[in-house]
């Protein structure tokens, strides 16, 4: 019984902790930088709380390759979008919109992903709505 309540107890006293640790979109991202790029998947995350993809996005006019790292929902919710590990992988050509970050403009909260080899598209649900033109 005494280890239940320890249990119970150190839930309790975490709980508070564990909802401060999360942070917010507009803490991090702008939703005045929707931002609609065309590049080649470098590197995708799928772990928890957010998953992550890395793309390599070329400048036309200078040809400098700049690496977007981007946010996005949970495994479990790409998921059930029906997406895979398989189906996001390193090398696919992608178009995508996202929004910039505040700080690092090239970290995003990405919105939709699309393959350029398919047309499939993931709607990631990302921002502070989810309503980026497209």
């Amino acid at each position: 019984m005494k280890t239940i309540f320890a249990i119970l107890i150190a839930s309790i006293l975490a709980a508070p902790a564990a909802l401060v640790a999360h942070h917010s979109f507009a803490a991090e991202f702008d939703d005045k930088k929707p931002v609609k790029m065309s590049g080649t998947i470098v590197k995708v995350e799928w772990q928890n709380p957010h998953m992550r993809v890395y793309v390599d996005v070329t400048d036309e006019k200078t040809g400098k390759v700049t690496t977007w790292n981007m946010e996005m929902t949970s495994p479990n919710t790409v998921r059930r979008q029906g997406w895979g590990p398989k189906d996001l992988v390193a090398g696919e050509k992608v178009t995508f919109t996202t929004y910039g970050g505040k700080v690092v403009e090239t970290r995003g909260s990405l919105v939709t992903i699309k393959k350029l080899s398919d047309g499939r598209e993931l709607f990631v649900a990302g921002g502070p709505d989810a309503s980026v033109p497209k």
